[in-house]
């Protein structure tokens, strides 16, 4: 340290690398002794206690703006808690599942990966993305294949949107109180129905008849058992 001007902490821990020992966080002075640690910070044990309240602080210690806390002090501070790694949330905030998280904690159950302010889908307590809720729990509308979170429309063996539930030609909405013919795996209001080729209705009406017979069930004769 011959000829340099150090201010007193840097001396403090030129002195401390010296001695081969840890420098106290809080007071910022050599420590004789075995040092409490706390998260890779060494104290000295009687300076390891509440910023506000001056208590001793336990595993449960809070770090905010390197200063601690003991948790009853911190929760009257307001700062909220990652429901993730239980640490204070100085930045951004996501509010979602009822609890508070950074927002490189809040990620997908299924695939762990961050949602980033992307659309997440509850379920049971738990986030998901569009992918795995889909995967896991979802009704995908055929026509959008977004998961459906309103009314299911289930038309054609498939389930739909309410807002997506149309005619495949001209688009105007469809229920299923309308009239509809299946075309190419898609509704088609009986307007434009009527506009077909004959040829290509005839091919409809045949297939139509052929499905119906198929989900009838067989009659059995009891006479001929």
């Amino acid at each position: 340290m011959t000829g340099r001007h150090l201010c007193r902490p840097c001396h403090n821990r030129e002195k401390a690398k010296g001695l081969g020992k840890y420098i106290c966080q809080r007071c910022h002075l050599v420590i004789d002794e075995q040092p409490l640690m706390f998260r890779n910070d060494a104290y000295h044990p009687d300076h390891f206690s509440c910023t506000h309240c001056g208590k001793e602080l336990t595993a449960e210690a809070r770090e905010l703006k390197g200063e601690l806390y003991c948790l009853p002090c911190h929760d009257k501070m307001g700062v909220p808690i990652c429901g993730a790694c239980r640490r204070p949330i100085e930045g951004r905030v996501v509010n979602a599942l009822g609890k508070q998280w950074h927002v490189e904690h809040f990620v997908c159950a299924k695939c762990e990966k961050p949602f980033l302010g992307h659309r997440h889908y509850e379920k049971k307590g738990l986030a998901y993305c569009e992918t795995h809720y889909n995967q896991l729990f979802g009704d995908v509308c055929y026509n959008c294949s977004h998961v459906i979170e309103g009314d299911v429309v289930s038309a054609l063996n498939k389930a739909w949107c309410v807002n997506c539930f149309s005619c495949s030609t001209c688009h105007s909405k469809l229920t299923l109180k309308n009239k509809f013919v299946e075309f190419d795996m898609k509704p088609v209001c009986k307007k434009c129905y009527e506009k077909f080729p004959l040829e290509l209705k005839k091919r409809l009406k045949k297939l139509s008849d052929l499905t119906s017979r198929k989900a009838q069930p067989k009659s059995v004769d009891v006479n001929s058992a």
